[in-house]
């Protein structure tokens, strides 16, 4: 039995075994999130009663009802007569196919729990390191194809008609191949979540070059990956399983080649959005190399870091400004 035990810890050893770190105690008291249903209210207005159907949704939602006729229609809020004209072209656009999206929406977000329930425990996580969090109120919205993500004071809004599949025909009209991949409802606590804590947990360096956006937002995807533990990494990136191994296969040639061409201390804005932005390949390292491959490094480097730092808390990652130090420290050689 020793015998196999030593056997067992030295390939361990070999295979590069790690202890997962625990950041939350087992049970958390859950912080129940509602997720509003603006969008039922909204598709409810028809074109017989719209007058009246506005009033009641100014009535029934003074916030987001605003927010929402400024925001998405661009209409002043005030000019209640040209919304009466505009809201139902709105609701039945054939060009882009409003009125069989609207019905899509419906269909597919008829039940909400499962997408309350994941959202609910990510903030609960996200209470647990900085308990002076407050809440956000969640509204669900369609948005017209024109945003999936809302942000306005305490209130983030989800369109979600821009999660109706990544196989949905009308993506076609207004999206590219490369951006359909989290155009699913799936997509949509790692989207709320990620976009929260960019917006909370804001850029603090005075440098700009490369290693301290990539590190910036690596940081933040690696704290993503801990609050959705239960997801595999391609998903939290918004990749395919595809494309994540093909990272993990090539990383030690994708990172000596960030090297090779000393990218990590340029500044250019092109250098910066070839790494950092959506796109259907990274052309800095290869055709082959998803889009935003620059945070995926970031990312492994945070990552390395954490492993090599037991005693760092994952609120003293995300409040270290120096990406050198955290680049030095990590150990990082794929």
């Amino acid at each position: 039995m020793k015998r196999l035990l030593i056997i067992i810890a030295c390939a361990c050893v070999l295979m590069g075994c790690q202890h997962k770190r625990a950041y939350w105690p087992e049970k958390l008291e859950p912080q129940e999130i509602e997720i509003v249903r603006f969008d039922n209210a909204l598709l409810n207005v028809h074109e017989s009663t719209v007058a009246q159907d506005i009033r009641v949704l100014y009535d029934e939602y003074p916030v987001f009802m605003p927010l929402w006729v400024e925001d998405i229609l661009g209409i002043p809020a005030a000019d209640t007569a040209y919304l009466e004209q505009a809201l139902p072209q709105f609701l039945n656009d054939t060009l882009y196919g409003f009125k069989q999206t609207n019905a899509r929406e419906q269909k597919l977000f008829a039940d909400v729990k499962d997408l309350q329930k994941s959202i609910s425990q990510a903030f609960t996580r996200i209470q647990y390191l900085y308990p002076e969090t407050e809440i956000p109120s969640i509204y669900l919205f369609v948005s017209g194809f024109q945003t999936p993500i809302y942000f306005a004071e305490d209130i983030i809004g989800i369109g979600a008609d821009m999660y109706l599949g990544s196989d949905y025909e009308y993506y076609n009209r207004v999206v590219y191949e490369y951006q359909k991949q989290t155009m699913r409802k799936e997509c949509i606590p790692v989207d709320v979540v990620s976009a929260y804590l960019f917006r909370t947990l804001p850029y603090t360096s005075t440098k700009s070059r490369l290693l301290d956006q990539m590190i910036y937002r690596g940081k933040v995807m690696y704290l993503v990956a801990q609050i959705f533990d239960d997801l595999p990494g391609y998903e939290v990136m918004g990749w395919t399983k595809e494309q994540w191994n093909w990272c993990v296969k090539n990383e030690e040639a994708i990172w000596h080649l960030v090297m090779d061409k000393r990218d990590l201390f340029k500044t250019e804005s092109l250098i910066l959005t070839g790494y950092l932005n959506d796109g259907p390949f990274t052309s800095e390292v290869s055709q082959d190399a998803p889009g935003r491959l620059g945070i995926w490094l970031g990312w492994r480097i945070a990552e390395s870091y954490m492993e090599h730092n037991e005693t760092v808390t994952l609120q003293e990652l995300m409040a270290e400004p120096d990406a050198q130090k955290i680049l030095e420290e990590s150990y990082y050689k794929p």
